[in-house]
């Protein structure tokens, strides 16, 4: 028999509702609690930081650890808004915070910030054990359906608890951290926006950000699932070259993918949905100028055999998965005799090495991408408190915010510094 539907006050008495348990909820709620304030976290899914969890393909980066200045220019969106929060609750803040969680820390190339362990249950561990510590009233299972306003405050919040019955409660201060709607499977699925949009916030058009890019370049099938290092990627948007990045890269089933290719996607993004050509040019050999790289591929050729195949000398040049894809792109036959390669092939495999390219004809959808690109408007919300300027009581943290960064860590220092402001509830 299905259960009956039915509306029923909570009795407990809570100074604030935080809705959502991730890295932004965890850290706004353990906060709001450590200053006195008596807490509730509602959580839709099974337990608390599913998100957390796996990011960082399961390893989590959890911060950057670099300068203030440096830190700043990986924020891609509203960054000036959001320097209050950053400066309240740091970088190094974070780190503190969890070693003194008995979480040790290594810091590791591009200044990311791992768990020593390299496993990310230990970060979301550590936030659950924080609020836990004190004594957030934690609820999974519990989906908020209506944040009750009148007047231009909050006065309550209306959740389905794990029968299905409909309960509300009266509170004064809610904290919005839902997260976005990237990764929906670990609960993600954009409830914020429709609660700031129900009270006249202007929630910015959502898209996926760090997301793979998908190409109908011919040879993707050939090199899918390899990886590429100390690779240069260029962006071009419309013929016009816009962002430039180093480091690695990957080809999958998903389109072009890694660190590279995720720090580009946020205007290749932008860029398609404006309708705009998007083309990805790879320098695979970026230490050499084109000159060097001629005179490397001569000194090449004058160790080989007259009978030695042309594969032999682009093996000695790339890894060893890009060789027939590297031959169909010259349209070169792998096994041509390396005495019968004209000098137009050789300038034109100078010229596929040092920029290879890949139209961009689509983006892997949220469901691949690391975070979401939009939300609800920053200019709506009070950058010294995280609260509404449009609803007093209601505040907002994490991803729910139209602030995204690049990879590297950036993304969760936005949760913690957002949601460490947010759970002060400064009014």
């Amino acid at each position: 028999m299905e259960e009956t539907m039915e509306i029923g006050l909570s009795h407990p008495y809570y100074d604030v509702v935080v809705i959502g348990g991730g890295a932004a909820g965890l850290m706004a709620a353990g906060t709001a609690a450590r200053t006195g304030k008596k807490v509730l976290l509602l959580e839709k899914m099974e337990k608390p930081a599913r998100k957390v969890r796996i990011t960082g393909k399961g390893r989590c980066n959890l911060t950057n650890a670099r300068s203030v200045e440096e830190f700043a220019e990986n924020v891609r969106t509203n960054g000036e808004w959001l320097k209050v929060a950053m400066s309240e609750f740091t970088n190094r803040a974070t780190m503190r915070f969890f070693e003194r969680m008995g979480v040790k820390l290594v810091t590791e190339r591009g200044e990311r910030v791992f768990p020593e362990s390299g496993k990310a249950a230990d970060i979301a561990n550590a936030l659950e054990f924080y609020c836990r510590d004190y004594e957030v009233d934690i609820q999974c299972h519990s989906r908020v359906t209506e944040i009750l306003v009148s007047d231009g405050k909050v006065y309550g919040v209306k959740y389905m608890n794990k029968r299905g019955f409909i309960r509300k409660i009266e509170v004064a201060n809610v904290i919005i951290a839902t997260g976005g709607v990237s990764y929906p499977a670990t609960g993600s699925t954009g409830d914020g926006y429709t609660f700031a949009d129900r009270v006249g916030h202007t929630v910015e058009s959502v898209r996926p950000s760090l997301t793979p890019l998908v190409s109908n370049h011919p040879q993707i099938e050939y090199i899918k699932n390899v990886w590429l290092k100390n690779i240069n990627a260029r962006l071009f948007v419309a013929g016009e070259m816009v962002r430039e990045e180093f480091g690695e890269m990957s080809f999958s089933d998903r389109g072009l993918e890694g660190a590279v290719i995720l720090r580009l996607s946020r205007d290749a993004v932008d860029a398609l949905l404006d309708e705009k050509s998007v083309k990805i040019e790879l320098d695979l050999k970026p230490a050499l100028t084109e000159d060097i790289l001629r005179e490397r591929i001569k000194r090449e050729v004058a160790e080989m055999r007259p009978e030695d195949f042309f594969a032999e000398l682009v093996r000695r040049l790339v890894p060893k998965p890009l060789v027939v894809p590297i031959c169909k792109e010259l349209d070169v036959h792998s096994r041509l005799y390396i005495s019968k390669v004209s000098d137009k092939e050789f300038e034109r495999l100078i010229k596929v090495l040092k920029g290879w390219s890949f139209p961009i004809s689509d983006y892997a959808p949220f469901e691949y991408a690391v975070v979401t690109a939009g939300g609800v408007s920053c200019s709506e919300v009070n950058e010294y408190t995280m609260e509404s300027l449009k609803v007093k009581g209601m505040y907002f943290a994490g991803e729910v915010l139209d602030v995204d960064a690049n990879t590297g860590g950036y993304n969760l220092q936005i949760a913690f510094s957002t949601g460490h402001l947010a759970g002060l509830l400064k009014k």
